[in-house]
């Protein structure tokens, strides 16, 4: 069994680095991006289980990031959670613009673990129903 891949999406490499040691801490396998075109790219090449979006980035932000991801037949499925240092204000925005779930930083390693756990396992139960 491969271990989970999770990319992640920041501008920011203390962000990217703290991130990285919590998920990695709970056994994902982790790629990173430093902006929204980077991270469209490397999630239509890796094809990872999860993506954490950061909503203000350079080159492409978190917005035009989760529109291109959505759009796209490789990538539209993969469950996106939307980070944010703006207030939960953004959180009904990100919601309807189609993110699955939303962090606002600074956020708990506690939160992050059960967002993305909850996020993961709504996704293995989605592949597990029969099309039709």
């Amino acid at each position: 069994m491969f271990p989970t891949k999770i990319l992640m999406a920041d501008d920011y490499e203390d962000t990217r680095e703290l991130l990285r040691l919590m998920l990695t801490a709970d056994g994902y396998s982790v790629s990173e991006a430093r902006n929204g075109r980077e991270c469209v790219m490397m999630a239509q090449t890796e094809q990872p289980d999860l993506i954490l979006i950061d909503i203000s980035m350079p080159v492409l932000d978190g917005w035009g990031a989760l529109i291109e991801l959505r759009a796209d037949e490789r990538t539209r499925n993969i469950p996106c959670i939307a980070l944010t240092a703006f207030s939960d204000s953004d959180r009904t925005q990100a919601l309807d613009a189609g993110f699955d779930a939303y962090l606002t930083k600074p956020f708990r390693g506690k939160d992050l673990s059960e967002t993305v756990d909850r996020m993961l396992k709504a996704k293995r139960v989605r592949e597990a129903q029969p099309s039709g």
